[in-house]
């Protein structure tokens, strides 16, 4: 389990592929620093394993399940990615909880200053709206922020709206993007898990 609180900021240093499986091999000393072989780590919100760990750089594998469904494939070298270890039992949960699942890829839509702060739009599919709700959690790219304002159900395109203070803008990928980027999203799995059991009473 994460928690959203991005605790590194790793750079992609080399892509490979074979056999339909994506290598990514990510520059980050920090967090290679605690990283062994076999530890989950969050890049940019998808659970990934650490399959390779030198003093300063850490190497995962992503099947074509996970490209298909996060924005993983459309990562080059150069690229920065948003870190996160699992939080520990004893840990505190700053964000919320976190499980690295991807649930969507959303694109970003506006990007307006406001006053200190940056209002980040994002599109929302269909099948995730009735998940998210205005001052409720949601993940981007990783990092957990609350939602600010949100579109209502009867409009034809969905979206929400996070702001991004300064300093998450400065040690997260956020501080990047701009409109007709793309993201990875997972909602509150709280919200998912209240569904199902409501659903199976109806």
């Amino acid at each position: 389990m994460f928690t959203g609180i991005v605790t590194d900021r790793g750079r992609v240093e080399a892509l490979t592929a074979a056999d339909g499986v994506v290598r990514l091999e990510i520059l980050a000393p920090a967090t290679t620093a605690t990283l062994d072989v076999g530890d989950s780590v969050a890049v940019n919100g998808a659970c990934l394993t650490a399959v390779d760990v030198s003093s300063d750089r850490f190497a995962v594998e992503a099947i074509p399940e996970t490209m298909m469904r996060t924005t993983l494939g459309t990562l080059d070298v150069g690229d920065l990615v948003n870190l996160e270890r699992p939080l520990k039992a004893d840990g505190r949960l700053d964000g919320h909880i976190v499980q690295g699942h991807v649930d969507a890829v959303a694109e970003v839509t506006a990007v307006t200053p406001d006053e200190g702060s940056v209002r980040l739009r994002f599109t929302l599919p269909d099948d995730l709206s009735r998940f998210v709700v205005e001052k409720g959690s949601i993940t981007v790219d990783g990092v957990s922020l609350t939602v600010t304002a949100l579109s209502g159900r009867d409009v034809s395109a969905g979206w929400f709206e996070v702001a991004v203070i300064p300093h998450t803008l400065d040690v997260t990928s956020l501080g990047k993007v701009d409109v007709g980027s793309y993201v990875n999203l997972e909602i509150d799995p709280i919200a998912k898990y209240v569904e199902r059991m409501i659903g199976g009473r109806g």
